[in-house]
């Protein structure tokens, strides 16, 4: 067929899903939401509850892993009644939802609203310090305060200076512990290598990449 002047009125429209109306249920398609809405203009009562027996049957095919939730058939009529806008006169064998028992409001979560105290070391930090702090004194509770304080100094250094002293870490473990944690008598971390680097993630700065092909540099050595 050609199109012209003459035959405008012949030109096929496409009607995008954008300008039809929204999918109640997507999983269902929009051919079984047109079916609902020829069920609901159905003026005969008996026939409209033959088609809407139908309407089931297609729905259960479409959708057919509702089999694995408990009492599916129940499931599939108030999906029935959702995708119809919760207008659908029919005789089901189950009550129809209403619609402020299916779209309740979430149950809001407590969530933690404490500020981090140290912003760099985070949250996960201040919750073994506390797990830490519950411990008997004793020579398990000094191996896991200096665990804390290797990792907490490499959290420091990749964030802030090239350099901390133990002091510091030892003192920002006693601020996050409120005073409950005492540093043993003696306790030294061991000496950093002159060339280590902690870089930042995502770090691809000149002074990261050359440290980084130096540390790949000691370990091929040491593999020889």
């Amino acid at each position: 067929m050609e199109y012209g002047e003459d035959n405008k009125d012949a030109k096929m429209k496409l009607m995008y899903n954008t300008q039809k109306r929204r999918l109640q249920l997507p999983e269902y398609g929009r051919n079984v939401q047109k079916m609902i809405e020829y069920v609901k203009s159905i003026p005969d009562r008996e026939e409209r509850n033959r088609q809407a027996r139908a309407v089931i049957g297609v729905m259960e095919t479409i959708n057919p892993q509702v089999h694995l939730q408990e009492d599916y058939e129940h499931k599939l009529w108030d999906h029935m009644y959702i995708i119809s806008g919760f207008d659908l006169d029919v005789d089901s064998p189950y009550p129809a939802p209403k619609p402020e028992e299916l779209y309740t409001a979430p149950v809001e979560i407590p969530v933690r609203k404490k500020p981090v105290k140290i912003a760099h070391y985070g949250r996960n930090i201040e919750n073994i310090i506390d797990l830490v702090a519950s411990k008997e004194d004793g020579e398990m509770k000094n191996a896991m305060i200096r665990a804390i304080a290797v990792y907490m100094r490499q959290q420091y250094l990749i964030w802030n200076k090239d350099s901390v002293s133990d002091e510091t870490i030892f003192n920002d473990i006693i601020k996050l512990s409120e005073g409950r944690i005492r540093i043993p008598e003696g306790m030294h971390l061991s000496k950093l290598q002159p060339d280590y680097y902690y870089g930042r993630p995502g770090n691809n700065s000149p002074k990261a990449k050359n440290m980084m092909r130096m540390k790949n540099g000691r370990m091929k050595n040491n593999r020889k």
